[in-house]
Parts: structure tokens; sequence; C-alpha cells
């Protein structure tokens, strides 16, 4: 949800987090001001020529919902066992770079609890930065996690990883995410999804767009106001703090006391 040149370039860590909060309340502020225009539609294109319109209230003239996925509209998207007491919920914008850089750093010991039983981690994705800062990359990469979570928890999970590493996560400016192709070669890294055609062809038309913008209009109902966010049993972790990115051992950390404190 920041620019990642301004993250790099500021001398100062605890600037460089100010001028990346500030920004982020910024494009809240248009994000809020966007859904509110008009009250009744939204338009989003579709990087294969699909319009989709979505009403304020969160309708969609078709929606698709992956396997794998349930609650209202298909939005809850869980991965570890679902019957785990502790919920650990995740909030990213597909292309939010302090969403890719969290991931980066900390996404495999998240992975880590989840696979341990610690808690189950659950999925819900924005797509405001698509209004911010133009273009459709955040719904398109969001109809193509949805095309992943339709194949199986486990391609679901390691495209998502991919999305975000360092190797494949573009500058938030420049839309990639909107082309296909790119997705597809992203996929191509999983083996589940490589040479998926069921895959690859949902992810071409479109098959999940009207998931992605239920799954839109969720975060947006969510109160959150900024990627990404985590919050364990409702609780907020502050996983960006006046350092940077939270290290994955100080996150697992305090994961483990408010878990121990239950």
């Amino acid at each position: 949800m920041s620019n990642k040149n301004s993250w790099e370039n500021k001398s100062s860590a605890r600037e460089r987090l100010k001028a990346e909060r500030a920004k982020q309340a910024k494009r809240e502020k248009v994000r809020r001001q966007l859904f509110a225009v008009g009250g009744v539609v939204v338009v989003i294109a579709i990087a294969a020529g699909v319009a989709v319109a979505v009403s304020s209230s969160g309708g969609s003239k078709t929606v698709t919902v992956p396997a794998n996925a349930s609650g209202t509209n298909g939005t809850t998207v869980i991965y570890g066992n679902a019957s785990a007491k502790h919920t650990l919920h995740l909030f990213e914008d597909p292309r939010c770079p302090i969403c890719a850089q969290f991931e980066q750093q900390d996404g495999q010991a998240v992975l880590a609890g989840a696979d341990a039983g610690k808690y189950k981690i659950q999925y819900t994705f924005g797509t405001f930065l698509d209004g911010n800062l133009g273009g459709t990359g955040s719904m398109n990469a969001l109809n193509a996690l949805g095309a992943a979570l339709n194949v199986s928890p486990d391609a679901f999970i390691k495209f998502h990883t991919a999305i975000y590493s360092a190797k494949n996560h573009p500058d938030e400016k420049t839309d990639k995410f909107s082309d296909n192709n790119y997705l597809l070669n992203i996929a191509d890294q999983v083996p589940a999804l490589k040479g998926n055609t069921v895959f690859q062809n949902a992810v071409k038309n479109g098959t999940y767009s009207g998931w992605a913008s239920k799954m839109s209009d969720s975060f947006n109902s969510s109160g959150v106001q900024g990627t990404p966010t985590a919050q364990l049993d409702g609780k907020q972790l502050n996983v960006v703090t006046n350092t940077g990115i939270m290290p994955a051992a100080q996150l697992e950390q305090s994961i483990n006391q408010q878990i121990g404190s239950k």
C-alpha cells in the first residue's frame, strides 16, 4: 500500500515509516471517497475485457465461489486446520509492496505456525490500490488467487507466496498483475498450477472476478485502515513497527505471548 521506492530511499527508518503511513492514510481517504461516489455502482474492468458491475451493497452479476472457500459469498479463506482454536487474520492487497515485504520476511514463519496447528490463517484481500493508483492488477491477481484456491489450499498458498516474492512482486505503480500472462508465468512456479488448463482458463476468463469483488467488499467493510494488517483472535498485532517489518522471531514471540495469555 506504500511506495516501495520511498520506503527504500529514505535515510531514517522512522521517517520512512511515517511517510508510508501518511501516504497510506491519504490513499485510504481516496478509497473511501471512491466507494462513496454515487453510492450505487462501481465498474471494474477485468483484464480479459469483461466488466463486472458491483453495487454498493456488494451485489454482482455473477459470483462463482472457488472450492475450498467458505462463509458468506465464499469470502472466508482459511489456511491450516479450520478447527484450530486461534485465528491469525491477515488483511492484504495483492499490489501492496509492504505486504510483499511482510510476506518475504515473515511469511514462512507465519505459515509454519499454521502448519504446526498453533492457529489457522484467515486471508481477506482488498483491491483499493486499483482505485488509488489506476489499473486492475489487484482485482486481476485476486481472481487468479481464487482460481488457485479452487485447485487446492496448497496451490493457493504456494501461489500466494510466489506472487509476493521478491522475484515476482512488481512496483505497485506498474500494474503488472493486470497482465494475465504475467500471473500465469508466476503460476508456472507452482507444480499444481503449471500446465493446469482449468486454472489457466479461469484466470483468462475472469471466472472468479465476481468472487474477487465480494472479497474486496468484505475488506472494505472490515474497518481495516491499511495493509498489511494482522489480527490474532481479533486483537491487532503490530507487524509494521517504527523500524520496519517486525522480525519473524519477534512476531512469533508476540503470537506465543498472546496465545499463552488465553
